[in-house]
């Protein structure tokens, strides 16, 4: 399809299509193409013998392709080319999660790890600029919380569609290739639904992107890195942490429930948060109530720990992500794909090396523990770090 000549029936997009199309996206490239893994882990090791090692490996490929895209997206200036490479990222979902279930082979199911990962960029990152970029451009208020409602809610599909193939005693292969075909329901209207190519104007964008010093880019890709070793760890691990337990076999999947059914109201009450006490203080307090929440399974084996550990994870994670793009992005109006994509490459250094360094602690110690205890840990020093932000901030205004 030629991606140019349907820019006029997009101009005439209305603002709850493109915010629809958004979060359909959301759904597909994050939702199905990544977490659909976490609540099928523990059936593929059951069933396929994929060992704890072998699925932190993948996680961790999952999110080289995420860097590789976020990579690409930094370097991506044209518009129309980070339009194009957005919609192939929607093409290519599908049949993405579709090759998890066609074969055992541990090369195939890294090759479509890899690739999701390169999917779930473009939708997170292409789409979400397409979508700020949209909303600039049309006078709305430049907040990215009810777009990332997706997040939310793919969690929840995957947390429900795993749990009804369940029921219906499908086996792994077959409930991802159930998630391909749910995907075709998301699909159709993320694609008819894209927000065109900006058109960027060259003054003003010259002008706001200035005010991102290189100082204050890097102590927030350094904050954005902890927050990214922080959603990684329960992102991949929730429910194999929960069915680990020796009370709580078959409870996972309701755990990751939980966290969609969190996320998805979450991201607008941060909106509101940070409009009274400011972003980085709002930042602040997510990193501490997740650090709380990842905490909470290590301290007690019962399903009230691990459930409110589940519901605060899914109360920060998705509000962090939101209100950190939203606010580079609104710093970088130009290009604020290309400013979420840099920024992202910290962030998708900890979603490659905090799974594969947890699935071989895991696998030599035989618990979470103490993967949970060192995820906690990096999310206070991403709360030091956003401190000293704020301090920086606070004393050039005072000068």
């Amino acid at each position: 399809m030629d991606i140019d000549a349907a820019r006029p029936s997009d101009s005439r997009l209305q603002a709850w299509q493109v915010i629809v199309g958004g979060i359909c996206a959301l759904v597909l490239t994050i939702g199905l193409a990544r977490f659909a893994y976490t609540p099928l882990l523990p059936q593929m090791q059951a069933q396929a013998r994929l060992s704890d090692a072998a699925g932190g490996w993948l996680a961790a490929i999952n999110y080289a392709g995420y860097m590789s895209g976020a990579l690409l997206a930094a370097w991506l200036d044209a518009p129309a080319l980070r339009h194009r490479f957005y919609s192939l990222g929607l093409a290519l979902t599908l049949p993405v999660t579709w090759l998890m279930g066609a074969s055992d082979s541990l090369w195939l199911w890294a090759l479509s790890r890899y690739l999701g990962g390169l999917c779930g960029a473009a939708g997170m990152l292409l789409g979400s600029g397409l979508v700020l970029s949209w909303l600039v451009q049309a006078g709305r208020r430049p907040e990215l919380g009810l777009h990332f409602i997706g997040i939310g809610l793919g969690i929840v599909v995957s947390a429900l569609g795993a749990m009804a193939m369940s029921a219906a005693a499908l086996g792994w292969a077959q409930q991802w290739q159930g998630f391909a075909l749910l995907g075709l329901i998301f699909l159709l209207p993320a694609w008819a639904w894209r927000p065109p190519a900006p058109v960027l104007a060259a003054g003003p964008a010259t002008a706001a992107t200035a005010t991102t010093s290189r100082r204050w880019m890097a102590l927030m890709t350094a904050a954005y890195f902890c927050a990214g070793w922080g959603f990684v760890i329960n992102a991949t691990f929730t429910v194999a942490i929960v069915e680990r337990q020796p009370l709580l076999a078959g409870q996972g999947p309701w755990a990751w429930l939980l966290v969609g059914l969190a996320a998805c109201p979450a991201v607008f009450v941060w909106d509101r948060v940070a409009r009274l006490i400011g972003e980085l203080p709002a930042l602040i307090l997510a990193f501490g109530l997740q650090a709380i929440g990842v905490l909470l399974p290590a301290l007690s084996g019962g399903l009230a720990a691990a459930l409110l550990g589940a519901l605060l994870y899914g109360a920060t994670a998705i509000g962090i992500v939101s209100l950190t793009l939203a606010l580079v992005g609104r710093r970088s109006p130009g290009n604020p794909g290309k400013a979420m994509a840099r920024l992202t490459l910290g962030y998708g250094v900890a979603q490659i090396g905090a799974p594969a360094l947890a699935g071989m602690m895991v696998h030599a110690s035989g618990s979470y523990h103490g993967t949970l205890w060192l995820t906690a840990g990096v999310l206070l020093l991403g709360m030091a770090v956003l401190a000293r932000l704020t301090r920086g901030e606070a004393a050039g205004r005072a000068g």
